[in-house]
């Protein structure tokens, strides 16, 4: 496989389409064609409008001030603009999945793991390392950082920069794309902590 099919291919894997966005927009549009189509039939059929008859509608936005607009106007002007920025952000920006790339050093392959898998792995480095047990250590994996948080025993003093000096090696392992940074908290428990 080239190395151009196969960076495709880590792509597809770790970012999402926007698929959700565009059903979204989609469904959005359609309800409003649908709306504006029961509105001009009732309008044809004279019958009663639903909200408002097309006709009613376009007298009022004629008929709206041009030099004061209304609240009403700027808080619609002010939704719409805050939908239309959404929508172009979505449409621009990848989505992203819960996937790293790690780095190979053979041309003719690659491996993309699960967030999941790479936050166990880290937690139990830390917990050897530390010497705390390995379900109060949980770890957070994101596109950009990697959140450790330890819960010592009570009395136990743990120093932060060792924590996350252990998350660092087990990642430099992985050798993930892009690059993580690793920020770690020490959660002391309370002594009532360990009646309960």
């Amino acid at each position: 496989m080239t190395d151009r099919a196969l960076s495709r291919v880590v792509r597809r894997e770790t970012h999402s389409p926007r698929t959700v966005a565009m059903f979204v927009a989609v469904i959005l549009l359609i309800l409003a064609l649908i709306y504006v189509g029961v509105e001009l039939v009732l309008s044809l059929l004279a019958q009663p409008a639903l909200v408002a008859a097309p006709g009613v509608i376009a007298q009022w936005l004629v008929a709206l001030p041009g030099d004061q607009p209304t609240p009403l106007v700027i808080v619609g002007g002010v939704v719409v603009a805050i939908l239309g920025l959404v929508f172009v952000v979505l449409a621009v920006t990848p989505g992203r999945l819960s996937k790293h790339e790690l780095a190979f050093d053979g041309s003719e392959g690659a491996v993309v793991v699960d967030n999941g898998v790479i936050a166990a792995a880290v937690a139990q480095k830390v917990s050897a390392e530390s010497g705390v047990a390995r379900d109060r250590v949980t770890v957070g994996v994101a596109h950009r950082t990697v959140d450790v948080t330890v819960r010592p025993d009570p009395g136990v003093e743990l120093d932060r920069e060792s924590v996350r000096r252990a998350a660092t090696e087990a990642l430099d392992a992985y050798r993930l794309v892009p690059r993580v940074k690793v920020r770690a908290r020490i959660e002391q428990a309370r002594q009532e902590d360990d009646f309960r």
